[in-house]
């Protein structure tokens, strides 16, 4: 069994399960639970297709040149410094930021360049910074997470380029 096919047979296993665990509390609550999964399926389905759709013409317009140099295996941590900032850069949600990284490797980039990507993206994303962070918690602290977290995508990059290839 490859392993998408057993992690999506866990993933519809747990579905059935928590499915089942709503039905058993009443039909109001699976009702209820069955009509707002499927709403926010219907509204989430869209932008999943758009980021997908839209990291094809990434993959179509950056020349593989482009990004085997930048990000390939044999950048080392001058592409794990582009791949950083190119994360942290790197606007909207996890459509937008895996469908990237997915480009990333399909196109030849190296694993460890795109997992400090992908870190970056997760720790740093500039507007995430700016439009939810700082305004929900005060920035002293904002920037002092920030500061703190700069460690995290070199330190990840550097656990695949010990341990090697996937």
């Amino acid at each position: 069994m490859s392993a998408a096919l057993l992690i999506d047979v866990l993933l519809w296993g747990s579905v059935a399960a928590l499915g089942l665990i709503a039905f058993r509390r009443g039909r109001p609550v699976f009702v209820a639970s069955l009509r707002q999964g499927s709403m926010d399926f219907i509204n989430i389905m869209p932008r999943i297709a758009l980021g997908v759709i839209g990291s094809g013409y990434i993959a179509a317009v950056i020349p593989q040149e482009v990004i085997t140099g930048w990000l390939g295996p044999n950048s080392g941590w001058l592409g794990v410094t582009m791949a950083t900032v190119s994360g942290a850069a790197t606007p909207g949600g996890p459509v937008i930021g895996f469908s990237i990284a997915a480009v990333a490797l399909k196109a030849g980039g190296g694993p460890p360049q795109v997992i400090a990507y992908v870190v970056a993206w997760a720790l740093f994303a500039f507007q995430r910074v700016i439009l939810w962070e700082i305004p929900f918690m005060p920035a002293r602290f904002v920037w002092f997470r920030a500061a703190v977290s700069i460690p995290f995508p070199f330190l990840a990059a550097a656990i695949a380029m010990v341990i090697g290839r996937p």
